[in-house]
């Protein structure tokens, strides 16, 4: 017998001589008849059968995820599948056809069939402020495995058995949100509902879910949401994303101040912001943006937006401007013609610009210390030639990406190499082929091989592993400085630059040499 498994391995051969009666007679005379003959006679007989066992060895078992990865079902099903999902989204609560357990060869794909079902639903919720509610169905069993609180709720010892349960706080689509990723373990957000789903999630103990929306929201950043999303992480005690909104909105305190989103902050949030130390931006951009917040404050509590109104909102934040520290036009042409001030503050601190013996204030009249801008220089040497560098109107370009979240505030540039003279450049930044920042200003160069920077009207934001283009077309003294021994990665303080060449240089920079020679930056 050879025994083998389904694959046709052999496990075990076997071999037996099987004998039937009359066969086993015959050779019992044949063998009388030759008396004692050698044993090796006999074993030369053949079998007079054999057999081949097919043996089904023991699988170790699979579940049903590992039988049937997850893949789009069939397309006989397709349909249907197709509808069931649409009715969790629409809540039709259309009775599913016989066997739709069928449909789906997973636990976690059946499971997801109830979310917003109210197939087997043993709890509603009544989700939103009056006026904007939604019913929605719910399974206790389910939402407990998925939630402490629901668990609490449900099934602890203070539980009430409620059939339906009114939640006014939170946001129908956030709401959905949720149950979508306790039922279905996905994560579906959007930009509009990421706050309200982070709330849901914080106040019902979903800390998965939590942690995905923090994610979301630092990856979507920026000047424009940077004040909303700094008041929402310290009502969410999320101190990581505190601490990037702050990054942001130091590095770009003009473009913050100045969005619609700062009008939007609680008053809490706008005193840490005036007091901010390293806020890098100017006095008077502070100043007007604190008006703007009074006047949408004034619609907020109902009262008419009037100068006496709007000192009223701000109350002592007011003195958290840094009002004599502004340039004196600035305070001439802004500040003192206002209204906002009395008239003893706008003479004392008209005396605090000339006098001097300067009077007391109840402003603070220390400067911010803003924030120092890092340099990456990226050459090794520099040098010049008679008959280099030339500029004709041709473009200076280098490719660069920095492991780390930085601001790119300007760009260092050589100077003539004959003497002093006068430069018009103008800068650019791209990200795949857009424009992200750009500026078209003059700088004077001394003759020496000193670097002399050159600022974006904004910092502009640069995400970490992305390659952006740094460009120039400078105007002026032909002949100028340039960089050699380039180096393709420089470490500046905590952060990796890459430089890589660039298909828009016209010039001949590259890696190795020409322009560009420093990338100016907060981190």
């Amino acid at each position: 017998i050879l025994m083998v498994d389904e694959k046709g391995k052999n496990m075990k051969c076997l071999t037996f001589f099987l004998m039937l009666p009359e066969t086993v007679k015959n050779r019992s005379k044949k063998n009388s008849k030759k008396g004692n003959s050698s044993t090796s006679s006999s074993s030369k007989l053949p079998p007079v059968c054999y057999e081949i066992i097919t043996l089904k060895t023991k699988k170790k078992k699979k579940m049903a995820a590992d039988i049937f990865p997850r893949k789009k079902p069939a397309n006989t099903n397709t349909t249907a599948v197709q509808q069931y999902h649409q009715q969790n989204l629409n809540n039709n609560n259309t009775i599913p056809a016989p066997n739709w357990q069928g449909l789906y060869p997973t636990i976690r794909e059946r499971n997801a069939v109830m979310f917003n079902n109210d197939l087997m639903a043993d709890v509603h919720f009544v989700v939103g402020p009056p006026g904007g509610t939604q019913r929605l169905p719910g399974h206790k069993y389910v939402l407990a495995v998925g939630s402490s609180v629901f668990h609490a709720m449900f099934y602890g010892e203070l539980a009430e058995d409620k059939d339906e349960i009114r939640i006014p706080d939170v946001e129908p689509a956030a709401f959905l949100a949720m149950l979508k990723y306790i039922y279905c373990d996905e994560i579906d957000l959007a930009a509009d509902t990421v706050l309200a789903t982070l709330y849901a999630a914080k106040k019902y103990i979903v800390p998965h879910l939590a942690r995905a929306c923090v994610n979301f929201l630092e990856t979507s950043l920026s000047a424009k949401n940077a004040c909303v999303l700094l008041s929402q992480s310290c009502l969410f005690e999320e101190p990581d994303l505190t601490q990037r909104c702050w990054e942001v909105i130091d590095a770009q305190a003009e473009l913050a101040l100045k969005s619609e989103g700062f009008c939007d902050i609680d008053f809490q949030t706008l005193e840490s912001i005036l007091r901010r130390e390293t806020l890098n931006a100017k006095e008077i951009v502070v100043f007007e943006a604190a008006l703007n917040w009074a006047e949408v404050e004034c619609q907020r509590q109902e009262l008419t937006a009037t100068i006496e109104n709007k000192r009223k909102v701000l109350g002592k934040a007011l003195y958290l401007i840094r009002i004599p520290t502004m340039a004196l036009d600035d305070f001439a042409n802004g500040a003192a013609q206002s209204g906002i001030l009395t008239l003893n503050e706008t003479n004392d601190i008209f005396l605090w610009y000339t006098a001097a013996k300067k009077p007391e204030l109840q402003f603070v009249s220390k400067p911010r210390k803003g924030l120092v801008p890092q340099r990456c220089h990226r050459f090794q040497s520099c040098a010049y030639r008679s008959n280099q560098w030339r500029y004709r109107g041709r473009c200076d370009s280098i490719q660069f990406a920095v492991d780390k979240r930085v601001f790119i505030a300007g760009f260092g540039l050589y100077g003539s190499s004959c003497g002093s003279a006068e430069y018009s450049a103008k800068i650019e930044l791209k990200r795949q082929g857009v424009i992200l920042g750009q500026n078209l200003s003059k700088y004077f160069s001394d003759g020496s091989s000193n670097t002399f920077p050159v600022w974006f009207e904004y910092p502009v934001q640069i995400e970490p592993d992305t390659f952006y283009t740094a460009s120039v077309i400078l105007d002026g003294n032909e002949l100028s400085y340039f960089g050699q021994e380039g180096m393709t990665e420089v470490q500046c303080g905590k952060v990796t630059v890459q430089f890589q060449c660039s298909s828009d240089s016209t010039n001949g920079t590259g890696v190795q040499g020409g322009q560009i020679p420093e990338l100016i930056f907060y981190a």
